[in-house]
């Protein structure tokens, strides 16, 4: 069953949360509601969104106010990475800067445009997906690199007895039958763990230079987000 998106509609006015809730929830999204800055930080925590959309001037804790807390406290550590969506009346480039500076992720100048706005939470969701698709591969991959390095420091723990042992194997002579049939196979498997141990050292060095791309990825990606709205703000959009 496909894991519906949940989009927090943060307003004053109720018309615009009846509105938002109506259509989007008829677009399969679940939303939650909050009429104020205060709810809204309550309910981040219970309702655990994936996108807010939050007006800037509302009772109690503006919207700016409201995005220093989730982008600032620590309280709200787990949910520091939800994108934000912010309605505004004011048009102000410096306004929507300094939006952008307080850890936001878009601007919107009501009135607004349902498509267009139906548009950007979707652009946002995708992007966020990416980034934890990212997040989560990373870990895996840091969980193979771990165990690997764990093998990797038991054999190295091991190679020199087995070196001892295959070296002293050679000038070993004239051994019944199975003590020499011993001798050769322990020399062969020692063989064999000192080779894997060159294989595993070039998969981590693998795994690592594959972290590295992930974690440049995710870093241009935020890059090239940032820039895309900030150019978006300085046009007046």
């Amino acid at each position: 069953m496909e894991n519906k998106k949940r989009i927090l509609i943060v307003d004053d006015e109720q018309i615009n949360l009846e509105f938002f809730d109506v259509m989007l929830s008829k677009l399969g999204f679940v939303v939650g509601k909050a009429e104020n800055g205060e709810q809204a930080l309550e309910e981040v925590k219970r309702f655990k969104p994936d996108l807010i959309m939050l007006d800037n001037i509302m009772p109690k804790l503006s919207g700016w106010e409201v995005t220093k807390t989730l982008k600032n406290h620590e309280d709200y550590r787990d949910f520091m990475d939800i994108p934000i969506i912010m309605f505004s009346a004011m048009d102000d480039v410096k306004d929507k800067v300094e939006g952008f500076e307080l850890g936001i992720d878009d601007y919107i100048t009501k009135p607004y445009n349902f498509s267009e706005v139906l548009a950007r939470i979707r652009s946002h969701l995708r992007t966020r997906e990416l980034v934890i698709q990212l997040e989560k591969r990373e870990t895996r991959i840091d969980l193979i690199e771990k165990l690997n390095e764990d093998l990797l420091g038991f054999l190295d723990s091991i190679k020199a007895p087995m070196d001892a042992l295959a070296n002293g194997a050679e000038g070993v002579t004239d051994l019944p039958g199975p003590a020499a049939d011993y001798i050769g196979l322990a020399k062969r498997e020692a063989g064999v763990l000192i080779s894997r141990l060159h294989d595993l050292g070039g998969t981590i060095a693998k795994l690592k230079a594959e972290k590295k791309k992930l974690k440049d990825a995710e870093i241009e990606l935020h890059t090239l987000r940032s820039q895309a709205f900030r150019k978006g703000a300085e046009a007046g959009h």
